[in-house]
This record gives C-alpha cells, sequence and structure tokens, in this order.
C-alpha cells in the first residue's frame, strides 16, 4: 500500500468537497475544507516529502467562467512538482500532451473514455497511443446501483452502464498504467471507506501482473486505513482528503507518511 495525496482544484481553489454534491449548475459542490494556501504549496509539500503519484483533479468543466482559473492552478502544482503528480479532469485527445509537457506524469482520463454511457474503445486505444499506456491513469469512479458498482462520469453526476469488475479491469488494464477509483458515494463524507468496493478491488489485485489500483473515499480514521489495507490484501493504494490535518482533518499528515515509509499500514 502507498498513499497517493491529491489536490482538487474547484472554482480556482484547493478544496476538499463532498463528491456526490458536485453539480455544473453554479459551479456548486458542499464544501468539507477551502484552502488558504495555493496547489503549488500542496505539491511542494508532496515533492519534499518523496510522495509520488498523486492527483491534481479539476473539478469545473470547460464551460464553466472558473475553468481557466482551476487550470492555472493544476499547472502551478504541476511547476511545483514535476514528475511527480498525475492530473485530470477534462482530460482528452485535444489537451493531454499538453499537461504531460507541462510537468504530469500522467493523465487520468474519465468522460473522453466513457461516453453516452458505454467506453469508447477507439477513444482508449488512440489515447493509451497517443500518451503511452505507461503514461495514462483511468479513473473508474463508481456508485452503488441495484447491487453494482457502476462507472460515473462528467465530474460524477452520470451513471454509465459499465460496472466496476473483474472484466472490465482486465480489459482496461490493457491500456493504462493505473487505475483510480473514487467510491464516490462515501467521497467526502467521512464516514468510512466503501468496504464492499475495496473487497472487489483487493480480490482483483490479489491476482498475477495486475496494474495499481489507488482507492479514493470515506477515509477517516487510522483504523480505516488498516481495513483497506486488509481487505485489499496490501496491494490498493489510498487516497486521504478531507480527514487530513492539512485539510482540516483530524489526521496527521506526518503520522501516515512515517507509518506508509515503514510499512505499518
Amino acid at each position: 500500500m502507498e498513499f497517493r495525496p491529491c489536490i482538487d482544484i474547484h472554482n480556482g481553489q484547493v478544496k476538499q468537497i463532498v463528491g456526490g454534491s458536485l453539480v455544473d449548475k453554479d459551479d456548486h459542490a458542499e464544501e468539507n475544507f477551502v484552502a488558504e494556501r495555493d496547489a503549488g504549496y500542496y505539491a511542494r509539500l508532496y515533492r519534499d516529502n518523496g510522495i509520488r503519484g498523486g492527483h491534481i483533479i479539476l473539478l469545473n468543466p470547460v464551460s464553466s467562467p472558473y475553468y481557466e482559473a482551476t487550470k492555472a492552478q493544476a499547472l502551478k502544482a504541476l511547476g511545483a512538482y514535476p514528475g511527480g503528480l498525475h492530473v485530470g479532469g477534462g482530460v482528452n485527445d485535444g489537451n493531454a500532451l499538453e499537461y504531460l509537457d507541462a510537468g504530469a506524469s500522467h493523465v487520468i482520463v474519465t468522460s473522453y473514455v466513457f461516453q453516452d454511457g458505454h467506453v469508447n474503445m477507439a477513444h482508449l486505444k488512440r489515447i493509451s497511443r497517443m500518451v503511452g499506456k505507461d503514461h495514462l491513469v483511468l479513473d473508474l469512479s463508481c456508485r452503488m446501483r441495484d447491487g453494482d458498482y457502476y462507472i460515473v462520469t462528467d465530474r460524477w453526476q452520470k451513471f454509465t452502464d459499465e460496472k466496476v469488475n473483474d472484466a472490465t479491469l482486465d480489459l482496461f488494464m490493457e491500456y493504462c498504467d493505473e487505475f483510480l477509483i473514487h467510491a464516490v458515494d462515501v467521497e467526502g463524507k467521512n464516514h468510512g471507506i466503501e468496504e464492499g468496493l475495496v473487497r472487489r478491488l483487493g480480490a482483483w489485485c490479489s491476482g498475477a501482473d495486475k496494474i495499481a489500483v489507488t482507492y479514493a473515499g470515506g477515509v477517516h480514521s487510522y483504523e480505516d486505513i488498516e481495513l483497506l489495507g486488509a481487505l485489499g490484501n496490501g496491494k490498493i493504494n489510498v487516497t486521504i482528503g478531507s480527514a487530513l490535518d492539512i485539510f482540516g482533518g483530524t489526521l496527521a499528515f506526518e503520522k501516515i507518511i512515517g507509518k506508509m515509509k515503514k510499512g505499518l499500514f
């Protein structure tokens, strides 16, 4: 298990939000934390602690009047930690190379690949060839519906017909280097992890020659991290957002970093 930090940017500010509350209308989201510092500060913090593979997420659509300010913050973070961070949020074949040139180690893609409720394999293959498999993260963030976890797109607002299961994971891993999976129903709520989803991901990760999986959503205690490690068989990386003290929470960033480096989680 590795700790993968995050820099979520909404309306030009670093924030922690309740994932299920995000809507494009009026650029609204229920906020847990709004940072006084910019994205570059957090990128330098992660760089100085030697933490790689964190994700920057742009939470405004291109149509938003805040989009350019949000993008500027993302580019500032990439400039502060070149080669150390992933970036996602509206990434497609028209801007992916721009982010890589700006310093991203990987681009994170969702809506470009999942369109009209289904996976667009032509788009997936195209962007995988364009940036290279080793620089692509596929965002399979999901919500529960009718007993299954379905991939959601457009800032987690739209359900697709694609499930997160062994078949889809086996298919998609051929085109990317890592999966980023937010459990949207618990994202930002600080009520605990989505155990059913973690069990499924842990079982899949335990197979041979699987790619990395990073889970985000609901972590609010050190016990949650330990449970994630147990259910994920030590194979699933973890993102912690609003529960961290650097984002107004109670979990000590330095303590988590220390325990991770010592293999205690």
